[in-house]
This record gives C-alpha cells, sequence and structure tokens, in this order.
C-alpha cells in the first residue's frame, strides 16, 4: 500500500508505504533547519502518523544528502524565534512531546549534519540509523543558546553524564562511528544503503505486536517523564535569556562573520 506525497505542508513531506510512515524535513536550502512553521507541521505530522492504526513505525528523516537537522534557523531568530507560538517562539517543545508521546517508534535515518536542535531530534527519536557521511554535535554555546531539557539531560541518559557535558560544553563535532560508540546511534552503515536498512528495520517493527511496543515506548519513557516537566522550565528561562545580549552576541558574530566575545558579558 503506497500514498503519494501530499501537499499539506510546506517545510516537510510525508509518505505512507508498507505501514511505515516517513515525515521528511524538507529545507535542504538551510540544512533542513527548523523555524516555527516546520514544528508547528511536524507535530500535525507526527500526530497523523502516530494515531493511524496502519502505520506500525515512523522514519524521520531530512531532504537531501547534506544535512538530517541543523537545529534553529537563525535567519528567523533575532531573540525570540519569529513564530506563532511557543514560548522561545516556536514550539520545539512540542516536538519532543510529540516524538515521545506517539505510540510507534520512531526512527531517525541520518544522512550528513544532526547538529544543534538537529542532533537533539537524532537523540530523542526511539533508534537512529546513520549513514557513514553523518557527523553529530551541538552548537548551542558557541551560538548563545541550549536546550534546557531533553537535549541535556535526556542526552546524558543515552551517552553518560560525562559524555553529555562534553557534547554541550566543548561543542566538538562526532562521526557517525563514535556516536555509535558511545550509543547514540544503533548502527551505521555506508550512504547509499541506509535507505535499504532503515527499510529493513521498519519491516521488523511493523511485523511486531504494536500493543506491545506501545507498551514498551510507554515504559521506556516513564523513566525519564520528569525530564518534560525540567525542560518547561528550562524553556521559560531560555526565553528570558534569548532577550539578553549575551544571547544575542552568539548570531551577531555569526552574521558579521566573526568569533563572538561572550566574555565581556560576565
Amino acid at each position: 500500500m503506497k500514498e503519494a506525497t501530499d501537499t499539506e505542508y510546506q517545510d516537510l513531506l510525508f509518505e505512507k508505504r508498507d505501514h511505515v510512515a516517513t515525515i521528511t524535513m524538507n529545507r535542504p536550502e538551510v540544512y533542513n533547519a527548523f523555524r516555527g512553521q516546520t514544528c508547528s507541521e511536524l507535530v500535525r505530522a507526527l500526530a497523523r502518523a502516530g494515531y493511524d492504526r496502519d502505520v506500525g513505525a515512523i522514519v524521520l528523516t531530512g531532504a537531501g544528502d547534506r544535512a538530517f537537522c541543523t537545529g534553529g534557523d537563525q535567519s528567523s531568530h533575532d531573540g525570540q524565534y519569529e513564530g506563532d507560538r511557543g514560548v522561545i517562539g516556536m514550539p520545539i517543545d512540542e516536538v519532543h512531546s510529540a516524538i515521545r508521546d506517539v505510540p510507534k517508534p520512531v526512527v531517525a535515518k541520518v544522512r550528513g549534519y544532526a547538529i544543534g536542535g538537529g542532533n537533539v531530534l537524532a537523540t530523542i527519536c526511539d533508534l537512529t540509523l546513520a549513514a557513514e557521511s553523518a557527523v553529530f554535535g551541538q552548537v548551542g554555546p558557541k551560538m548563545g543558546s541550549v536546550d534546557p531539557g531533553f537535549g541535556t539531560a535526556y542526552l546524558a541518559r543515552v551517552v553518560g553524564e560525562k559524555k553529555a557535558r562534553e557534547f554541550w560544553y566543548m561543542c566538538e563535532r562526532y562521526s557517525a562511528t563514535e556516536a555509535m560508540e558511545m550509543g547514540l546511534v544503533n548502527k551505521v552503515v555506508p550512504d547509499a544503503e541506509l535507505d535499504a536498512e532503515v527499510d529493513a528495520w521498519c519491516a521488523k517493527l511493523v511485523a511486531r505486536s504494536p500493543t506491545a511496543i506501545a507498551l514498551a515506548k510507554r515504559s521506556f519513557n516513564a523513566d525519564t517523564e520528569s525530564i518534560r516537566g525540567i525542560g518547561g522550565l528550562g524553556m521559560l528561562g531560555l526565553s528570558l535569556y534569548y532577550d539578553t545580549e549575551e544571547s544575542a552576541e552568539g548570531g551577531k558574530a555569526q552574521r558579521e562573520k566573526r568569533e563572538p566575545d561572550f566574555r565581556k558579558f560576565t
């Protein structure tokens, strides 16, 4: 069974085939960075796929070969993001919750960069399969930003406290193989084999008992559900931080093609 990609979305592509829904962030011109529109559409698409009884697995990916997702679109970020809702101007926290709340496994299919908020999305997905070209990392403290919820606390559960702190404090980049070794990625394959590998994993997922998987996912989530509350508080703090000159320095330095000078705000 196959449904053609529809035109309901501006920033996404949605396809359902063989009981698998594929949601593609379709902004390759900006390395699939998300804006408020993208986040709102992701929430809708995840709910559409997650509560469709015919769907047994959801794949989240990015268009093109250069990037899975590189986080928030800096062109729509001048202090608060320019969106129609959300504590920081876009509902990225709702996207995180949607990935966790849908009773289906969400598989991140990663080619190219999974940086910043894109790294957070790959972390939160139930499973992450990566091409050899994939690159993971954080940039928040280099840009005057941070993810004060699942992107930090849940990352520590996935890769360990020390490595998670290294991610956020040092803002280095890690290869797909390094990401797999630390537990952030389930499997790495050559780029040309990624689609087939994801299809093979999804074929196994849709053959499993959907109720058993839904219960397992709820059980896994229960152990880290407190992070949602922490993240809610953190997003309020982040909103206040985005209104400061210190936070604005990151984007300003990028636009001026220079290194940011955060020390002048201490």
